[in-house]
């Protein structure tokens, strides 16, 4: 966990600076998660980077928590917080497991870009299953690495995700396909009430505690 959160320390303040790659998808994912906020959600989000998404979240819940597993990261972020004077909004190191684990009675649980750089994805997403409020919502946004219908691509990533690893450059990731991450998730015991792919290596998943 400690190299994890020194790989994301180093790449914070260019994680920071990085341009959005895809703004149309990104608006999209934003447009369609506040569809399902209300003003009296707990609301957690797990990996929350430098903060971009929670700020722009942050105002359609009571209350909003981002964890990441690096210092760095909620350092900038709790920076931007204070420079925004978002006063429903915080910050704290925290992994995604421990993160789950700490998640009771919380309303709706997101993340996004982070389910396929956890090791025990199927343990957090029991913890989630297990805390969240009765009908609590998991709303996320996975890049899929092994999905098949990106097809010479993955092939491609196989290859080159290793390489960097071994030189330090990428961090654990795990290759899921879109069927395989759903399966996952309706395993821990959640139902998907909706489902897009924006963009195509992406899957958004809404889904309800059953």
């Amino acid at each position: 966990m400690k190299q994890t959160a020194k790989f994301w320390d180093k790449h914070a303040a260019k994680y920071a600076l990085s341009p959005i790659k895809d703004q149309a998808a990104y608006d999209y994912t934003l447009e369609r998660t506040r569809s399902y906020l209300k003003a009296q959600h707990r609301a957690l989000e797990i990996g929350s980077g430098t903060g971009s998404t929670a700020l722009r979240l942050a105002g359609n819940v009571a209350q909003y928590t981002g964890t990441d597993i690096s210092p760095e990261m909620i350092r900038i972020a709790t920076e931007k917080v204070k420079a925004a004077g978002v006063d429903n909004l915080r910050f704290r190191v925290c992994s995604a497991g421990q993160s789950a684990q700490e998640a009771a009675g919380v309303d709706v649980v997101m993340g996004f870009n982070i389910l396929h750089l956890t090791e025990d994805l199927q343990g957090i997403l029991g913890s989630l299953h297990r805390n969240l409020a009765p009908d609590g919502l998991l709303i996320t946004k996975t890049p899929c690495l092994g999905e098949p219908s990106i097809g010479v691509m993955r092939v491609a990533l196989r290859v080159l995700i290793p390489v960097m690893q071994f030189f330090r450059k990428a961090p654990f990731v795990q290759t899921l396909s879109f069927k395989q991450l759903e399966t996952m998730i309706t395993e821990a015991g959640f139902k998907i009430v909706e489902t897009a792919t924006a963009p195509k290596m992406s899957r958004y998943i809404v889904a309800r505690r059953a």
